[in-house]
């Protein structure tokens, strides 16, 4: 019996960074366009493959890590935004089902081993008790597009549990079950139910949802009242990414990825 590969998708920079600090070294390359990272925990080969952001880059990019590497387990993880109260900046949340929101309607997304979610949670939240910060089961809500959370907050279906929104999930879930391969997915809250956005992502973004620069300051100059919320959020961020790594990188020794 042979370790196997376990394979790792995230949107953005902001999220990889501070786990690729922690690992040591790594080798940087392309799969299919992507960058992708190359590393080792113990035994166990790791490859990382930053998709960008929204559903089409993430189901692209997991099919690539599928046929570059056939992963034994793929591990999604980034920055979500809570949805209710309870829910503090710099929690992490283990999803136990994704749902996909389209136009109103919300449709469970197959992919998720919430087994394993569950299990992965309480070694998890025991492992970082009297943290600043709590580890739980919770639910993924995955949209195309940034979203009022007050309007999915009153759409949600009832007994929802930890809802989070982002906007990678679904696809990456739907795009590992085609292909069978198990995935567990784990995002650190970054703006908590309070934090209605001022802006949109399309205001930052070109068709592909790449950030582009020139866009952003366009933006904070036709909305300059949204500065204080952006420093407020890219402070944020760098909470959720540290406790994110911290997370990442013990989910990396605990899953047992074996390839028979």
């Amino acid at each position: 019996m042979e370790n196997g590969i376990l394979g790792l998708v995230a949107a953005m920079p902001d999220e990889i960074n501070p786990l690729l600090g922690r690992v040591g070294a790594y080798n940087r390359e392309k799969i299919n366009g992507f960058e992708a990272y190359r590393f080792s925990i113990g035994a166990r080969e790791i490859v990382l493959v930053r998709s960008g952001m929204g559903p089409e880059n993430a189901a692209a990019a997991t099919h690539a890590l599928i046929d570059a590497v056939s992963p034994d387990m793929i591990v999604n993880f980034g920055f979500a935004g809570a949805v209710t109260e309870g829910i503090a900046v710099g929690d992490i949340i283990v999803a136990e089902r994704v749902l996909l929101n389209r136009e109103g309607l919300f449709s469970l997304q197959p992919g998720i081993d919430d087994g394993k979610a569950a299990e992965l949670a309480v070694q998890l939240e025991n492992a970082f008790q009297g943290n600043d910060f709590r580890v739980r089961t919770g639910t993924f809500i995955t949209a195309a597009r940034i979203k009022s959370k007050l309007e999915i907050a009153g759409l949600i279906p009832a007994g929802v549990k930890n809802p989070v929104l982002e906007m990678e999930t679904a696809a990456l879930a739907m795009a590992a079950a085609k292909r069978k391969v198990p995935l567990i997915a784990i995002r650190a809250v970054s703006d908590d139910a309070g934090e209605e956005l001022g802006f949109t992502i399309e205001e930052l973004t070109d068709g592909k949802m790449n950030i582009k620069i020139g866009k952003v300051f366009l933006t904070l100059a036709r909305k300059p009242w949204i500065v204080p919320q952006m420093l407020r959020l890219a402070k944020n961020s760098r909470k959720a990414g540290k406790n994110l790594a911290v997370v990442i990188a013990a989910t990396l020794e605990t899953l047992q990825v074996r390839k028979m």
